[in-house]
């Protein structure tokens, strides 16, 4: 199983951090370590003092595929979630001045909490799918599917044609506006479609 993630997939989150919106996906990998199951907390590392929050919608791969025509890719995930990617901001700031890759800030332990996977077919959704964050009760971030600059569909086949696409992968869509720093003792609850989906308590 590997973590696929999509970077500047929102053109606000894009402008936060003052980056280029880009003609084509982004994408980086997260290994399977990162991942950090529901309800587990989350412990900042010692090597990072700015950890910020991204949440992101995540889609399921349900079958393995390579070079996917964008009108098929819909036949290659059938359950979606939430999850969060953490990222060490002062390590990814530092990688980028380099021109260096940014897995130290974005691939190391429990850096990916992922939420319940629930079945497309059961997903309701005529104006996109709606998805929230929430830190110790104040919502910091809202988005919605249709924001997203590039869709599932383009992703899986753009992804599909550098790295063969396998049963339980993971694609990390891209985070709305609103990311920021967490500290020990805060809790962070996301919401898909308005019901809890994700919480992660940080230590």
């Amino acid at each position: 199983m590997k973590i696929i993630c999509i970077g500047r997939n929102y053109a606000a989150h894009a402008g936060e951090l003052k980056n280029e919106i880009p003609d084509k996906p982004v994408f980086f990998l997260k290994p399977d370590t990162a991942l950090l199951p529901n309800g587990r907390p989350f412990y900042i590392p010692d090597f990072s003092s700015d950890i910020h929050y991204e949440v992101e919608l995540v889609y399921k791969i349900s079958k393995e595929g390579k070079n996917i025509e964008e009108s098929f890719a819909h036949r290659y995930y059938d359950q979606l979630g939430l999850g969060i990617d953490f990222t060490a901001r002062d390590v990814q700031d530092y990688q980028k001045s380099k021109g260096l890759p940014w897995e130290p800030a974005k691939a190391f332990d429990n850096s990916a909490p992922v939420g319940i996977f629930i079945n497309k077919a059961d997903m309701t959704a005529e104006k996109g799918i709606e998805f929230s964050l929430t830190k110790n009760g104040e919502t910091v971030q809202i988005g919605n599917s249709e924001m997203m600059l590039h869709s599932i569909d383009k992703i899986i086949s753009y992804v599909s044609g550098f790295i063969t696409l396998k049963k339980g992968d993971l694609i990390f869509t891209g985070t709305p506006a609103g990311v920021g720093k967490v500290s020990k003792g805060d809790r962070l609850e996301a919401f898909l479609q308005g019901k809890l989906n994700l919480k992660v308590e940080i230590l």
